[in-house]
């Protein structure tokens, strides 16, 4: 038996907001659009196939509730630094700017989606 985690749902407070972070900021690209009864999906993917899936309740009113439970996405770049400039330049916050970590052969940096979901953008060097 093969498994693979293939793609997550989150919920979102402004469907159009959001589907332009992840789609101009971040790079993604829009691969289908749902409708059912009260609810408005997107899924995006990127280079490798996986891919996010943005929902927004009709019914929902205010900011998303992330509790604890959620902690952060990962987006994997060739360009860390690049990324993370276009973001901040399109007005998204900034958590941490862009370091090369002394334990992993990476650079990585934080921000936040709209809804204040923590993003963590990689970059892998090889080693």
């Amino acid at each position: 038996m093969k498994t693979s985690l293939d793609q997550y749902c989150i919920n979102v407070s402004d469907l159009k907001k959001s589907v332009a972070f992840y789609q101009d900021v971040l790079g993604l690209e829009v691969t289908h659009r749902i409708e059912i009864p009260g609810v408005s999906e997107v899924v995006l993917a990127g280079e490798d196939g996986n891919r996010i899936q943005l929902a927004w309740h009709h019914d929902h009113q205010g900011p998303i509730e992330h509790g604890n439970a959620f902690w952060k996405l990962y987006i994997k770049t060739d360009d860390c630094q690049g990324l993370h400039q276009r973001a901040v330049d399109a007005g998204t916050e900034s958590t941490k700017s862009p370091e090369r970590l002394a334990d992993w052969p990476v650079t990585a940096a934080f921000i936040l989606d709209p809804d204040g979901y923590q993003v963590e953008i990689l970059q892998y060097h090889d080693e």
